[in-house]
């Protein structure tokens, strides 16, 4: 019971279907960010449900670890094969299998991204809400329980996902949840594998959320004389009820790489991006009610995208924070850091945070979802230099002390993956050795994506 006696028996199931080409397991073995690589021994391509079925057992029973890819957009190593073995790429499952509008839903294999759905959705008037910026595929936005720059007003994927299809360890087949909005039947198995990050099954179909496109859309940029005074409008801005779509800091350093990158000429000050949805009245009504609240942090001129066009260059931009980032300092890798944090200790976590950027060897910009109290340093560290290493290390152990302290949490939405492993117990206490117990009753042989989320002897 060997890894190569399993990629033997998948050779003959799966025909071309299964590469061990130089070429494939060196793409399948690279993360985004500064990981080290790590190849798995062998690809495969499933076409169906049925087939990934078979690839499981076939690895269950030669002991070889399965790790499932998206498309690799993760930030946390989740799609590494740090143990080698099989790579499960659901490139090949992309159908939209049906839309129900009258139902605000739609059932979708895990390798449709979500740019492929929108464009499904176009002539619906229908869309699908979440955002994380990468044009990632839904089954791992699911396995990861993505977020993004539209879950303050609609959600996360743990919102947002009804009911699922899953391959177990040992290759059964389930379903969960239903095209309902609610149950109360049983154990809430959606919202286990919603996160689980394949950890504990693959994901092979979803059954997901959508909603009505809004009538009206306005989109803005306003500038701040601090950080602290972008902060606080968001916190009074989410405390007096205003309803927004999108709310996204950027400190100046964001700026200026957005300027360079994108060609942009913002003033290199803070700055929120926003966006609302509703009626012609209601997006006038509430643009006009958050402009009341900027002022009085002295906000500067808001810069209104109410076109389509404009409105999507704008959040293009934003899309493209971690490459502009990185652009900042060529040949540096990028440690995107993540924490979440309540919305009353927002600033304080942040400005924390700019402090200890101010003392560091290396540029790090900050950026995020702070509609909901989420937000990011990207650490532009040179992995050659030891000292950098090691500070980037200790502002991020301190960041996540400080999302702790602050009574939230180490990852709003990057995941765990082997990232932020060393977290866990703090931030869990023993519930993390429950979530250890889940994993070896429904995976006893640990060949789910071994070495991420929990630890098993």
């Amino acid at each position: 019971m060997t890894i190569a006696a399993a990629i033997a028996e998948l050779k003959t199931l799966l025909g071309d279907g299964l590469s061990t080409a130089k070429a494939d397991l060196e793409i399948h073995g690279k993360s985004e960010v500064h990981f080290a690589d790590a190849a798995p021994d062998a690809v495969a391509f499933p076409t169906s449900t049925e087939q990934v079925a078979e690839i499981v057992k076939i690895c269950a029973r030669n002991e070889s670890p399965v790790v499932p890819w998206g498309t690799g957009t993760s930030l946390e190593g989740h799609s590494l094969a740090v143990r080698g073995g099989v790579t499960v790429d659901f490139s090949r499952m992309k159908k939209v299998i049906e839309v129900h509008p009258e139902d605000l839903t739609c059932r979708v294999q895990p390798g449709v991204t979500r740019r492929e759905l929108e464009a499904e959705l176009r002539t619906t008037g229908l869309m699908f809400s979440v955002d994380p910026g990468a044009d990632a595929a839904l089954g791992g936005m699911a396995a990861t329980r993505a977020s993004g720059t539209t879950a303050v007003r609609y959600g996360t994927m743990r919102d947002n996902v009804l009911g699922l299809e899953v391959v177990m360890a040992d290759g059964r087949i389930i379903r969960t949840g239903t095209r309902a909005r609610k149950s109360s039947a049983g154990y809430d198995l959606t919202a286990l594998f919603v996160g689980s990050e394949g950890t504990l099954g693959l994901i092979t179909e979803l059954t997901l959320k959508l909603h009505g496109r809004p009538e009206a859309v306005m989109a803005a940029m306003t500038s701040f004389p601090s950080v602290a005074a972008a902060v606080d409008t968001v916190i009074a801005t989410i405390q007096a009820g205003i309803p927004m779509a999108r709310i996204e800091l950027l400190d100046a350093l964001s700026v200026q790489s957005f300027n360079s990158y994108a060609g942009t000429n913002y003033p290199e000050q803070p700055h929120l991006m926003l966006e609302f949805h509703g009626s012609e009245a209601s997006v006038a009504e509430n643009a006009q009610r958050f402009a009341d609240v900027a002022a009085d942090f002295r906000a500067g001129e808001f810069q209104i995208a109410s076109r389509e066009e404009d409105r999507r260059a704008l959040w293009r931009m934003r899309h493209d924070g971690f490459y502009a980032h990185t652009a900042l300092r060529p040949g540096a890798k990028g440690l995107a850091t993540d924490i979440c944090v309540p919305i009353s200790r927002l600033a304080e976590a942040v400005a924390e945070t700019q402090d200890d950027l101010a003392k560091a060897p290396f540029p790090g910009p900050i950026l995020g979802h702070v509609g909901d109290g989420n937000f990011h340093a990207t650490l532009l560290v040179d992995v050659d230099n030891p000292e950098e290493v090691a500070a980037a290390k200790e502002i991020g152990a301190r960041l996540a002390e400080r999302a702790l302290r602050l009574g939230g949490t180490v990852t709003g939405e990057h995941g765990v993956g082997f990232g932020k492993m060393a977290y866990m117990a703090e931030e869990h206490g023993d519930a993390w050795g429950v979530m250890g117990e889940i994993k070896k009753a429904l995976d006893p042989g640990n060949i789910l994506n071994p070495g991420k989320v929990v630890r098993v002897n």
